[in-house]
């Protein structure tokens, strides 16, 4: 790589604005019932009809910021407004939980097991709220982010597997998403009230998942922060570990605390030197801390969203710290992840085996939708501008 600031800036606004979006707003939107088809393969052709509600959220987000912080144009807000009325009329049960999944049409397919529909129900109703005005569009985002507290401490409620009392456990995805919700809803949250979370979100995450001996974020851990001998208490993810420490960078600049940010990026600089793949390049879906195997087969898989996730932490380490060692990171992470996972004008293929050929073909399913690219190439054009 060997591109300006400036020409850095420039190829992520591109790559959004002529690629990526453009592919999202030809195929995915259903016109009969609304909503969002995610399944698309390579060619933008629907592959299954299925609706996976954190993912029209996520759609619904995507749009709404890019109406908010873009460019106000009438056709993303309509691609908006297609999402919200039919997740707002479909997407709930009686008692206000989000559904994991629907029919095309919107019948209830899969029960409201994961919190994660109802985070990314809050984050995509704040913006289109934003966008469109709408009172009622607040009131959902609203009720959600309540839904997403209530349910912190036990996010699967009713719906877990897990036996009762016999190791419990916590896990790292419920504080780190809710930090960068609890940023998204700022404008409608109470200053005290948004503070205090944030201060709970922060300490939660740098204290009982970060292990101060090696740097690394562990993914579960006991109730009490100590670390369990078992498949799930060594288990690191190293796309959540780094997607975690943007967001404690982003709420440490907000709130000028230098020491937090560097923290975060040696937290990130340590994920990156254990995760990177010395023989094929690129990260680790998932590892073992102890270097045992792995239970997860895909462990070895190179996924999209980690190696995104990777440059926008970098980016932003880089312009708050001007380490070095941020910059050379972001060089190797750059020519790794847009000579594997790039698909000049359309979105970005998503999985590829441990050598880096592509293994599924598809641009959107049940766990890639319209989010991770468009946000990455949104944030990291925001970056290189600032520097630039």
């Amino acid at each position: 790589m060997n591109l300006s600031f400036r020409e850095l800036a420039q190829l992520y606004q591109n790559t959004l604005l002529q690629d990526v979006i453009p592919f999202w707003q030809q195929h995915a939107v259903d016109e009969t019932y609304g909503g969002y088809f995610s399944c698309l393969d390579q060619d933008g052709v629907v592959y299954d009809t299925d609706k996976f509600v954190w993912l029209q959220n996520r759609q619904l987000w995507t749009f709404s910021l890019l109406y908010n912080q873009v460019e106000p144009r009438s056709d993303w807000l309509a691609v908006a407004k297609a999402g919200a009325e039919f997740l707002a009329h479909h997407g709930r049960d009686p008692d206000g939980n989000w559904y994991f999944a629907l029919t095309r049409d919107g019948q209830p397919l899969v029960q409201p097991y994961s919190v994660f529909s109802d985070c990314f129900a809050a984050m995509a109703f704040s913006q289109y709220a934003r966008a469109s005005g709408e009172s009622w569009a607040k009131d959902i985002a609203q009720q959600a982010y309540e839904t997403v507290l209530r349910r912190q401490d036990n996010p699967k409620g009713k719906y877990s597997k897990a036996y009762p009392g016999t190791r419990p456990m916590k896990s790292l995805a419920g504080p780190m998403i809710l930090a960068n919700l609890s940023l998204e809803m700022d404008w409608l949250l109470e200053r005290d009230r948004l503070n205090t979370i944030l201060d709970q979100t922060v300490q939660t995450v740098m204290t009982d998942f970060r292990d101060p001996a090696t740097g690394l974020m562990y993914e579960n851990v006991a109730p009490d922060g100590s670390h369990i001998d078992s498949f799930d208490g060594r288990l690191l993810n190293p796309g959540h570990g780094i997607e975690a420490m943007w967001f404690i960078m982003d709420i440490a600049q907000r709130r000028q605390q230098e020491p937090l940010i560097y923290q975060a990026v040696d937290t990130m600089l340590a994920i990156l030197d254990f995760a990177w793949d010395r023989e094929f390049g690129g990260l680790y879906y998932f590892l073992d801390a102890q270097g045992h195997p792995p239970d997860k087969l895909e462990w070895d898989q190179k996924l999209w969203w980690v190696h995104l996730e990777t440059l926008v932490a970098l980016t932003m380490g880089y312009r708050l710290t001007g380490r070095q060692l941020c910059w050379d990171w972001y060089q190797k992470v750059h020519d790794y992840t847009w000579s594997h996972f790039a698909d000049s004008g359309r979105e970005w293929f998503g999985y590829l085996n441990r050598r880096g050929e592509v293994l599924l073909p598809l641009k959107g399913g049940k766990w890639k939708g319209c989010f991770h690219v468009p946000r990455a190439m949104y944030l990291c054009w925001r970056e290189f501008e600032r520097m630039g």
